[in-house]
């Protein structure tokens, strides 16, 4: 179990929420093509208990973004990922993260709390003392190039090099995370995200589990910077921009997967996905 901890540099926790659905919208379709990538299946409002916000159930289908271990192994259907996450920002859970074939002895839990401070609540998801001893903290920074992998680097993704042109943020330099607190003017708040990952396969569960939980710190590295250096294509829009770019996300990606089904079948004429 880790909690990782991000500071998204110069924003606070409203305009945070914009970002990141703009960013994770934006990387829904730079993701998918040629059979894999991200299915939406639902995304829609919800209240339970008092507790409202935004539902989403997407499939992953990941057939070659997982290790060559894991792919000689499994079976395709246990590489199509069901991610359920309900989204009552600030606080936001992903619930269940289900395959088809592993169904219960899979899961991962990722349950965030976004708060107006500098990294420095101690166990703010309330875990039992004995548990969060357990947990390995991992502080991201999106302007250390060492927590980059080479594969990954982008030059107009870089936060180091890129200069907003709206709001006249960047480029960080190597201390702008020790220098934020001394910016009383400046806006700030953190992600906690808590990662919890079970995979019972006898004889490469522990491989797996350490795999995902690389694979998560890499993933919520390369989510942030790209959240930085695109924030002059999302400053300007509010929620109700992004509702509605959410659902031409959805109409693109069906799209996107239609063709590839179709292309899997005896062609027709006249049928586009085929030409």
């Amino acid at each position: 179990m880790q909690v990782f901890l991000f500071l998204p540099p110069f924003l606070p926790v409203l305009q945070y929420q914009v970002g990141q659905l703009y960013s994770v919208a934006e990387a829904s379709k730079n993701e998918t093509g040629g059979g894999e990538g991200v299915e939406v299946l639902k995304n829609e409002p919800y209240e339970q208990d008092g507790e409202r916000g935004q539902y989403t159930h997407k499939i992953y289908h990941l057939h070659s973004k997982v290790p060559k271990f894991v792919s000689m192994l499994a079976p395709a259907s246990a590489l199509n990922i069901h991610e359920k996450a309900w989204n009552a920002y600030p606080y936001c859970r992903t619930g269940v993260v289900a395959n088809e074939y592993m169904k219960d002895d899979f899961l991962i839990k990722i349950e965030t709390w976004h708060k107006p401070d500098l990294g420095t609540i101690e166990n703010v998801h309330g875990l039992d003392p004995d548990t969060w001893k357990k947990v390995q903290v991992v502080q991201i920074d999106i302007a250390d190039p060492s927590q980059v992998n080479a594969k990954d680097y982008k030059p107009e993704e870089d936060p180091t090099k890129f200069k907003s042109q709206k709001t006249g943020r960047g480029p960080l330099g190597p201390n702008w995370k020790k220098e934020l607190p001394q910016k009383t003017d400046c806006p700030h708040m953190c992600a906690y995200k808590l990662v919890t990952v079970k995979f019972k396969w006898w004889g490469l569960q522990n491989k797996v589990e350490n795999f995902i939980q690389k694979q998560e710190k890499r993933l919520f590295t390369n989510f942030h910077r790209q959240l930085f250096c695109w924030i002059d294509r999302w400053i300007e829009l509010n929620m109700d921009d992004i509702r509605r770019m959410e659902e031409e996300t959805k109409r693109e990606l069906d799209e996107v997967s239609a063709c590839v089904s179709g292309a899997l079948l005896i062609s027709k004429p006249g049928n586009p996905c085929c030409l």
